[in-house]
């Protein structure tokens, strides 16, 4: 095996490979050939995912300076180290499924990275630094132990796809609020117990998952026609009383309230096309909450 490892590297070198693959290598530690002599100059992407890795060379930077992508999916790393920051052409990083407890300040110097995702770790905390990632439009931080997201987040000005779900997070940080690009904003499996009022109120943000946040009361009137998925959301008569209809979209099976007139008429279209006499016409006023009722349901399942 190591044999073939130094085989694949020196062919890499020899003919200047631009991709690198090294998945499912049972790799312990960084190969010494990746790092000799002038390392693998015209590299761009480096594929190690499913192997053994604890950690990564202080001085990865030198060796691979054109390095524009690094995969790293499955492995056993610890920290982020600070060499991590001098990879200046970086712009996708992907270090899902390790045993991430800290990412280092100098994450913040990936001023190219556009993808960070860091999925299925231990991290209690991000880095105030990730701010500084102004290019950064796509953050997997699901399944961590994250108690609050960096207030500096919302200087990501080209972040468009957010997902945090399964944490521990209270709240949704105001400044989220400010963020000009972001298209889906996912925290389902939270703690969440409200959502900022303002949230919904970009124009750019059309989606957003809150599903199995059992503290989570109701939706700010922005937000109602935007949330995809409310299983595990306590819904009354009350919450539909006093805001905004929620979408169809944004029911469960579990949690469908009883019927209010405000609310069929919002989806009687959808409940019309999906059912209907021969003549196109609806028999009698049961007939039509059954028929939204059926639809609701439909809607719900298919989603």
């Amino acid at each position: 095996m190591a044999s073939e490892l130094c085989k694949t590297i020196s062919e890499a070198k020899l003919e200047r490979h631009k991709n690198l693959f090294l998945n499912y290598r049972n790799l312990h530690h960084f190969p010494l050939e990746l790092l000799k002599d002038e390392g693998l100059q015209y590299l761009e992407r480096l594929y190690m995912k499913r192997n053994s890795l604890t950690t990564l060379p202080e001085n990865l930077a030198q060796k691979l300076p054109n390095l524009v992508e690094l995969y790293l999916h499955s492995n056993n790393i610890v920290v982020v180290p600070e060499a991590i920051g001098s990879l200046v052409k970086l712009q996708f990083l992907d270090l899902s499924d390790n045993a991430l407890e800290i990412v280092c300040p100098e994450i913040g110097r990936l001023r190219s990275l556009r993808h960070l995702r860091l999925a299925n770790n231990q991290l209690k905390y991000l880095p105030a630094e990730v701010g500084d990632l102004r290019e950064l439009q796509t953050l997997d931080i699901s399944t961590n132990r994250l108690i609050t997201l960096p207030e500096r987040l919302h200087m990501c000005l080209s972040l468009q796809y957010l997902t945090a779900d399964r944490n521990h997070l209270w709240y949704v940080p105001r400044h989220l609020c400010q963020l000009p690009s972001l298209n889906e904003l996912s925290m389902a499996g939270n703690r969440l117990a409200f959502l900022p009022l303002d949230l919904g109120r970009s124009r750019e943000l059309q989606y957003v998952y809150v599903d199995n946040n059992i503290h989570l009361k109701g939706l700010p009137s922005y937000l109602y026609n935007k949330v995809i998925g409310c299983s595990g959301f306590e819904l009354s008569d009350s919450n539909l009383t006093t805001q905004k209809p929620l979408g169809i979209a944004a029911l469960s099976l579990g949690t469908l309230p009883p019927l209010q007139p405000a609310y069929v008429y919002h989806c009687l279209p959808k409940a019309l096309s999906l059912e209907g006499n021969s003549n196109g016409r609806i028999a009698s006023r049961t007939r039509m909450y059954r028929v939204l009722q059926n639809a609701l349901m439909n809607t719900v399942l298919s989603s």
